[in-house]
């Protein structure tokens, strides 16, 4: 079984990593999109190499990549892998959407 599987059957399972908290999630950007091709909106992290999720509408397609995040991080550390750091934007960003800082351009 790849690692790819096994991430794949702890989502199926419904397994979440309480190690990562909510604040991991947060910190990096999400990138959501409708795919024609797909038929679905599609979520990406793009710091977080292969991250990404699918759902039927924008909001599912968010609660899936926030599990998917959740499972990268885990993974990476189960692995001893490094998790990447936010881009800084991102940070801004999202402090901005949250009223913890001015929006800078």
């Amino acid at each position: 079984m790849t690692q790819k599987d096994k991430l794949l059957y702890k989502v199926l399972r419904g397994t979440v990593d309480a190690s990562v908290s909510f604040s991991d999630l947060c910190r990096f950007a999400i990138v959501i999109y409708w795919s024609d091709e797909d038929e679905a909106f599609i979520a990406e992290v793009p710091e977080l190499p292969g991250c990404m999720a699918d759902g039927a509408t924008y909001q599912s397609a968010l609660a899936n990549v926030e599990i998917i995040i959740q499972e990268w991080i885990a993974t990476a550390r189960e692995l001893g892998r490094p998790v990447p750091e936010p881009r800084e934007q991102a940070i801004r960003g999202w402090g901005a959407l949250m009223g913890l800082q001015p929006a800078t351009v």
